[in-house]
C-alpha cells in the first residue's frame, strides 16, 4: 500500500500529462473543469482544477467540498501504476480497478486522450 503523499504525487503526475497538451486543445477539453482522485484504501481525496495555465496544484479535498467534475476512484497501488504508465488506464478501467465518474461529455473528451 502506498502512502498518501505518494498518491498525491502520482495524481500530480497524471494531471501534469494533461497540462502538457497543446494549450488550445487543453483549454477546449478541460478549462474550468475539476478533477479528483479518491484513494479508497487510504480514504483520502485529492483535487485540482484546470485553468488557462494548466492544472492548479493538487491538494487534499476538504470535508464538504463539492464533487469534482471528473472523479477517479482506485486503490493506492493502482493510482501509482496509472501515473507510471498511462497505457495501464484502459486495462485498469475495464477490469474495474479504477472507476471514473464524469459527465458523458467529459468521458468522451478523456477517451480521445487514451
Amino acid at each position: 500500500m502506498a502512502t498518501a503523499e505518494e498518491c498525491r504525487e502520482a495524481f500530480e503526475k497524471l494531471t501534469a500529462r494533461l497540462s502538457e497538451l497543446d494549450p488550445k486543445d487543453r483549454d477546449a477539453f478541460f478549462s474550468g473543469r475539476s478533477f479528483s482522485c479518491h484513494v479508497t484504501d487510504l480514504n483520502v481525496t485529492f483535487v485540482t482544477r484546470f485553468g488557462a495555465q494548466g492544472a492548479e496544484p493538487v491538494q487534499e479535498a476538504a470535508p464538504g467540498d463539492p464533487p469534482a467534475d471528473v472523479r477517479l476512484t482506485a486503490l493506492s497501488d493502482v493510482v501509482l501504476e496509472l501515473a507510471d504508465d498511462l497505457g495501464a488506464f484502459p486495462r485498469a478501467w475495464l477490469s474495474g480497478r479504477v472507476k471514473v465518474h464524469a459527465s458523458m461529455r467529459d468521458l468522451l473528451r478523456l477517451r480521445k486522450l487514451l
